[in-house]
This record gives C-alpha cells, sequence and structure tokens, in this order.
C-alpha cells in the first residue's frame, strides 16, 4: 500500500502563570476546559509547551498531558539550578512530570536568574500559536512575571487566553489571530501523489509519508515553474524588436505599411507577457513547493542524526511555519527508533547529500557561466560598434572627409547608433534578469562549502563534531534557498 503524502498539522498552546495558586482544583478545570476549547476548534494535534515551575507550570502540564497533548518544555536553566527554586517535595513531582515530557530544552544556561525566566518565557512565546495565561492582572513582581510574558505576546500580536486567578473568568484577546487551517500546508496535502519515479533518496529510513510529500511538491515545483526569467526577457526583447523595426524605418525610408503594425505586435505581445507575470496565484504557489521540497529534502538527508538537530529553527518564512514544525516533531519523534552507526552516517550523508549537491551546483555553474560570458562579450561588442558608429558619424558630418556609399551610410550614420545602444542596454539587463554574477558567485561558493565539509565530515570522530559540520552544512544549503527565495518573490512583486 503506497504511503500518504501527507504531513500533519502540530498546533501549539504556550502557557505562563502564577506559582502560588489560591484554588489549583478551580485553576486546573479552567485550564482543562480551554485546553479542550482549542482543540475542538483547530484541527490536526495539540502541543503544550511552557516552562515547568511549581504552580501554574506543572498544573498546566499535568492537564495537558491527561487530554492527550504532547508537552513541550523550556526550561530557563540547567536542572541542577532549576531545581533550586523548588522544595525537594516540589522537586521530586516535578521530575516524575519532566519525566513524561516529549522534549526537554534548556533555553539558556549563562544569563542571569531573572534574564532567564524573562527569555525562556519569550521562547515560550516564540514557539505558540495561543498563549493561555493564568494571571491575576497585577504588574510581574519580578522580571520574567507572568504579566511580561503577557505584555510580550500581547506586542507580537499572539491570540491570548486569560484565565483571572480570583474569578476563574476566562477572557480572550486577539483569537482572529489564530489560523485553525494553514491553507500552504493543506495546499500541499492536497497535491496529487507524484508518478512512480527516481527522486530524491531516503537513506535513513524517514518515514514513508515525508519521501512522498516531498517527491509530490517535488514534481509540482518542477512541471508548474512559471519561467519567470524567460517571460521578464522576453517583454525586453520584444521591446528592442520594436525599436529595431522603428530605426529601420528611420534609417532606410520604409514606408510599408506592414511596420506599424509588426512594431504593434511586439509592443502588445510585451504588454501581454507584463500582465502575465502578475498572476500571483500560480507564482505562490510554485514558490512555496520549491521551499517545502527543499525543507523536506534537508529533513530526510539528516533523518540519522541522533538527536533532533533544530536546523530550522531560526527560520520564519511565509508558509512553512507549519511545514517545518511538522519535520521538526516527526524527526523528534523518530529520534533513536532506527539508529545508525557514525560511520555508516558519514558515508550516506556525503554520498546523497554533499556529492548531490556539489554535482547540482557544478551543473548549474556549466549553465550560468556561459550565458554569462555571451551576454557580457555581446554587451561589450555593442557598446563599442555603438561608440565606433557614432563617432564616425559625428566626424564626417563634421569634416566630412570620405564620400560614404549610400546604402552604408543608412546602416553605419543612422539604423546602428539607434539601434546598438538600445541591444547592448538588452544584454546587460538579461544578466540582471537572470542574475548570472550572483549566480556564478553563489555556485562557486557552494562548492567551495560542500568541499570542505567533506573534508570536515571526513576527520569527524564523535557525534558532537559530525552534528556541528551537518547543520552548517545544511544551514548554509538551506540559507542559499532562503536567498533564491526573497530575490524570486521580489521578481513576483514586479
Amino acid at each position: 500500500m503506497a504511503a500518504s503524502a501527507h504531513l500533519p498539522h502540530f498546533h501549539v498552546v504556550g502557557f505562563t502563570g502564577h506559582r502560588r495558586l489560591e484554588n489549583a482544583p478551580g485553576a486546573a478545570g479552567a485550564i482543562r476546559e480551554a485546553i479542550a476549547m482549542l482543540r475542538r476548534e483547530g484541527p490536526g494535534e495539540w502541543i503544550a509547551l511552557s516552562s515547568a515551575a511549581a504552580g501554574s507550570d506543572t498544573l498546566f502540564a499535568r492537564e495537558a498531558l491527561a487530554q492527550g497533548c504532547a508537552w513541550h518544555v523550556v526550561l530557563p536553566l540547567a536542572e541542577a539550578e532549576f531545581k533550586r527554586d523548588f522544595s525537594d517535595a516540589e522537586w521530586r513531582e516535578t521530575e516524575e512530570l519532566l519525566a513524561r515530557a516529549e522534549q526537554v530544552r534548556v533555553f539558556n544556561e549563562t544569563e542571569a536568574r531573572e534574564d532567564a525566566y524573562l527569555d525562556a518565557g519569550m521562547e515560550t512565546v516564540h514557539g505558540a500559536d495561543v498563549v493561555l495565561a493564568v494571571w491575576d492582572g497585577e504588574p510581574a513582581r519580578g522580571k520574567g512575571g507572568t504579566a511580561d510574558v503577557i505584555a510580550y505576546a500581547r506586542d507580537l500580536g499572539r491570540p491570548l487566553i486569560i484565565i483571572d486567578v480570583q474569578t476563574l473568568m476566562v477572557r480572550r484577546e486577539n483569537v482572529s489571530a489564530f489560523a485553525a487551517h494553514d491553507h500552504d500546508l493543506e495546499y500541499f496535502n492536497g497535491l496529487p501523489e507524484a508518478p512512480p519515479a527516481g527522486g530524491t533518496a531516503n537513506p535513513f529510513d524517514a518515514p514513508d509519508e515525508i519521501l512522498a510529500f516531498q517527491r509530490k511538491v517535488d514534481h509540482k515545483a518542477s512541471r508548474g515553474a512559471p519561467q519567470f526569467r524567460r517571460l521578464i526577457a522576453s517583454t525586453t526583447i520584444l521591446h528592442v524588436l520594436a525599436t529595431l523595426v522603428a530605426a529601420a524605418g528611420l534609417a532606410f525610408a520604409l514606408h510599408a505599411a506592414i511596420l506599424p503594425w509588426m512594431k504593434l505586435v511586439c509592443l502588445a505581445g510585451a504588454l501581454a507577457v507584463a500582465l502575465l507575470l502578475k498572476r500571483q496565484g500560480a507564482h505562490h504557489h510554485w514558490v512555496g513547493c520549491r521551499l517545502a521540497a527543499e525543507f523536506c529534502r534537508s529533513a530526510l538527508a539528516t533523518w540519522g542524526l541522533p538527536k533532533n538537530a533544530l536546523m530550522f529553527a531560526e527560520l520564519e518564512l511565509p508558509g512553512m511555519r507549519l511545514l517545518v514544525r511538522a519535520l521538526q516533531v516527526m524527526h523528534h519523534r523518530s529520534v533513536g527508533a532506527k539508529p545508525v552507526a557514525m560511520e555508516d552516517f558519514k558515508r550516506l550523508y556525503v554520498a546523497h547529500r554533499i556529492d548531490d549537491q556539489l554535482a547540482y551546483y557544478e551543473k548549474r555553474l556549466g549553465q550560468a557561466m556561459p550565458q554569462l560570458v555571451w551576454l557580457r562579450s555581446g554587451f561589450w561588442m555593442a557598446t563599442v560598434a555603438a561608440i565606433s558608429c557614432t563617432a564616425a558619424y559625428a566626424l564626417h558630418s563634421v569634416w566630412n572627409y570620405a564620400e560614404v556609399p549610400l546604402g552604408l551610410e543608412e546602416w553605419l550614420f543612422y539604423f546602428l547608433p539607434i539601434s546598438l545602444p538600445v541591444m547592448a542596454a538588452a544584454l546587460i539587463s538579461l544578466i540582471s534578469i537572470n542574475d548570472l554574477h550572483r549566480r556564478v558567485a553563489r555556485y562557486r561558493e557552494m562548492s567551495a562549502i560542500l568541499q570542505a565539509a567533506r573534508k570536515q565530515i571526513a576527520y569527524s570522530r564523535t557525534w558532537s563534531s559530525l552534528e556541528r559540520v551537518v547543520q552548517q552544512t545544511e544551514r548554509a544549503l538551506l540559507q542559499e534557498v532562503i536567498e533564491w527565495h526573497s530575490i524570486t518573490s521580489f521578481a513576483e512583486s514586479h
């Protein structure tokens, strides 16, 4: 049976609240109802995100776990330091609770205590789709308190569900900002599956649905590319043709009725192409599919790492938030299920990621470099020829030093001085449209980065050093995708 090519939806509810509660059972009931309400309103799986301080945090964690939510923990300090804020009995209960957490991450191990608590609270807001709070409405009693976290969530425009400590009344703020459905991920999931064919490898036996998902978005991106560079280049070429027709009519005194129609066809064609470029939807989906394919390719290439490397953590791209989250959660849940020996990982990663990408960039460099050379040479030849023709005409008009044959005069003094500068401008525009200077430099740079990574991987003897090189390599590759995304989106807006 073919694997489903769908990625799951994961929503995150972050939490902040006070340590001391006058009515803990009542607060627990309010938290329970708030989580149940979110699960009804947002399809998919909900993940609870919080710290593990005594009081509201642990109350929230128990209620979330009781409802079948996974619990991810952001600790402000290393456990040995964090436990100083607990009594012995409280810490024993918290340790038992932490053992049930799906993920525990120490966010800050170097800052002052209050700064660390504030940073952890801010990180909880960053990772949340909705922030749930148990708050007395009073200002924070110290840096990093509940009021500070709520104020930060408000500044970021996060949806808030606030439970009043005394009355247990629930107030919802900015609920319209919560996107129960991710339209981009739903679009990707709704794409037809790719036809059976070769493609991206799955060297570390990642879940079949990720491989199937990657292949279908990659297939869609490959088949649905709108060729915007070619379309923009065609507008330039059509304008040049219209100019050449007009220049020929003036230089050779041509009065054929077809010439105005030729100009009109060229200019109308250029306008039609420009209007075609304004079709935002197709371009948006194409860019999204290409990004999704590359994120999945990176995930597949690193699935064998023994730790869930957060290579996407700092990447905030429109339309990619839930896709990236799905890859991270699924990767974390699979860590350790199929352990890979370090030497096997090195061999497979080099063969299926480093060498594949090196071949890709070398191929693209081989395509872009001749284009750049020809267009740049054409620009210089057209420019020099235009200057020469214009200078000859200027000298002849002043000194009339020689008789010029009539047929040559029209070409040398009238047609070429008009058409050659336009052609030179068109050639330099084609270099810019195709982004050739940047692409050639970037392909060379990426090849150098990959060659260096290949050597570093060969000499890595520990998982720690190997993971560092892999993370640097993947971030460089993904940064190239992000750079491409920015340039492509800019071109789309024009």
